[in-house]
């Protein structure tokens, strides 16, 4: 390359990086407008700053961090750098007014971090809503995004620091968190991942297309990958797949002051951290030492008598539902986990089967609605529509099968217009009654309470309350109906109906979730539908055969 050239390419060097960061400013590709911004000279921000239109040179402005601004400002002309300055300055009295007034800090709840950040976009006060981000924990952030539409969600996503932004994905539901992670330049992803812990990375590369996935585990090296490689290999619903590889381990035969030194040297103990794990020479759990055993125990002692032998370790391949279980009946705050030969080989924390039990609570509350829980709220109208169909249609069968039921009694109904009157009653009795054995059971099921052993007592007792139950309100009803419509037996036929309904009911509460449980059916997702349709069904026929047969 001749001189000329040489100096004509380096004259156009700087074109490329201001056409290139002009771009990233229109696609709101705000992360690497800054990334542009941290490797340019002041005084070249400054110029570029100058040539821009008003729009342009506004929306810049608010992704240069506030420790270049008075780097830049000399390098300004005084007009702009007087414009530029009002900007920021409007910026700190707002802040101010925010700590000073409590009603309108952001701290004051999530509605006030929505409103206030919703109203920073619609200014255009990008540095507003990073500061506030920064304020915010992880999952408030993520909580924020999940409640914004897809652009606004964009935007917000675009000024979170990059540091954070891998734990903010931990927090997000699967359909959010994989169009956030495509947002991100592929650098950007694998150095955000890089200050998560070993669980949360293993649960984001789980969570992500393969492709991303694939990537983030060949950006890590060392003994980070091996465990990380181990940790993806047990499955995602076990206690490998909950468990962390950061457990402390010690021996039996050490002395209770060696171990302080020891943890004295790691400076830094990992979170949730409550008890160390006794381990042989082969890694061999043996029990655990609890920290304020460790703290008040003489120096001089062993290990070996003041640990605790009473907390058994967690097989490996414990099912995770078990390991939840396992920590609210003992109430655990960790516990080990250890392979089919009992070697240690990582542990199971608090936050991570909180997190557990949450994602269950939501996914049976959704399922049983026919709703994907990991959805977002703000997806397309299509993919929505398209999603709740399926829903539709099958209920839309069930109630056709009703509604046949009903036309077998076309006659009845033309001679006794009261009964089309009284027949809701009679399903919504024992649509009630059969949801309040059905929500029983799957509870029971999910928590093992019911079982095959005491099956009988359960069908027992329920059909117990449904007899109570349906007698006296058969009662009421019957009368009320009476009172009505003069007519004891109009009366007669919907108390009668409504005792065999509530008696049904009750049966097919218990019956449907331990059906579907055996079948390997989620009883949370078609158990409601199924209960629906028995329970209208046997109503409907009862109410309708015993008026044709009584009362015609």
């Amino acid at each position: 390359m001749t001189q000329p050239e040489r100096a004509d390419s380096d004259a156009a060097r700087p074109l490329t990086d201001i056409a290139q960061m002009v771009q990233a400013l229109a696609e709101g590709r705000n992360k690497r407008v800054r990334k542009f911004l941290a490797r340019m000279h002041p005084a070249k921000t400054a110029a570029l700053l100058e040539m821009l239109d008003a729009d342009q040179r506004a929306a810049l402005w608010q992704q240069v961090d506030p420790t270049l601004e008075a780097r830049i400002q000399p390098h300004l002309n005084l007009l702009l750098s007087g414009e530029l300055s009002g900007d920021s300055g409007e910026d700190s009295a707002a802040e101010q007014l925010e700590q000073s007034d409590p009603r309108r800090s952001l701290r004051a709840g999530e509605v006030n971090h929505l409103d206030a950040v919703r109203k920073a976009l619609t200014a255009g006060r990008l540095k507003r809503v990073a500061k506030t981000l920064r304020r915010m924990h992880p999952a408030k952030v993520a909580g924020l995004l999940e409640a914004l539409p897809p652009d606004e969600r964009r935007s917000v996503w675009s000024m979170v620091d990059t540091e954070r932004a891998g734990k903010v994905l931990t927090y997000l539901h699967d359909e959010i968190r994989t169009a956030l992670a495509q947002e991100l330049d592929m650098e950007d992803l694998v150095a955000s991942a890089q200050h998560l812990e070993l669980d949360d990375l293993v649960d984001l590369i789980q969570s992500l297309p393969e492709q991303l996935g694939s990537r983030l585990m060949q950006a890590t090296s060392g003994s980070r990958r091996e465990q990380l490689e181990s940790m993806l290999s047990y499955p995602q619903d076990s206690a490998g797949g909950l468990m962390n590889a950061d457990a402390i381990e010690v021996r039996a035969e050490v002395r209770i002051g060696t171990v302080l030194r020891y943890l004295r040297l790691l400076e830094n103990l990992p979170p949730q951290t409550d008890m160390l794990m006794v381990v042989d020479r082969q890694g061999n759990y043996q029990g655990s030492l609890r920290l304020g055993a460790l703290v008040t125990a003489e120096p001089t002692r062993r290990v070996l008598e003041v640990m605790q032998t009473d907390i058994s370790a967690i097989a490996v391949d414990t099912d995770s539902a078990e390991v939840a279980r396992m920590f609210q009946d003992l109430d655990l705050l960790s516990a080990p986990v250890v392979d089919g030969h009992n070697r240690l080989i990582g542990r199971i924390t608090i936050d991570d089967v909180v997190d557990l039990i949450r994602e269950n609570s939501d996914r049976t509350m959704m399922q049983m609605a026919g709703l994907d829980d990991e959805a977002d709220i703000f997806a397309p109208v299509l993919v929505s529509s398209r999603r709740r169909a399926v829903w539709l249609g099958i209920n839309l069968l069930t109630a056709f099968l009703a509604s046949w039921v009903i036309g077998q009694f076309q006659a009845t109904l033309s001679q006794l217009v009261a009964l089309a009157v009284l027949m809701p009653i009679v399903a919504s009795m024992g649509g009630i009654a059969g949801s309040q054995t059905l929500t029983l059971v799957i509870r029971g099921l999910a928590l093992r309470q019911v079982q095959q052993g005491n099956i009988r007592l359960l069908l027992n007792r329920e059909v117990g309350v449904s007899i109570i139950n349906g007698a006296l309100w058969a009662v009421v009803i019957a009368l009320l109906a009476v009172a009505w419509f003069g007519d004891w037996g109009i009366g007669g036929v919907l108390g009668a109906a409504i005792l065999i309904n509530l008696l049904c009911a009750a049966l097919a509460g218990l019956a449907i979730p331990l059906v579907l449980d055996r079948l390997g059916i989620d009883p949370a997702l078609a158990g409601s539908v199924i209960l629906t349709t028995v329970t209208d069904v046997i109503g409907f026929f009862a109410f309708l055969g015993l008026a044709t047969v009584l009362l015609l």
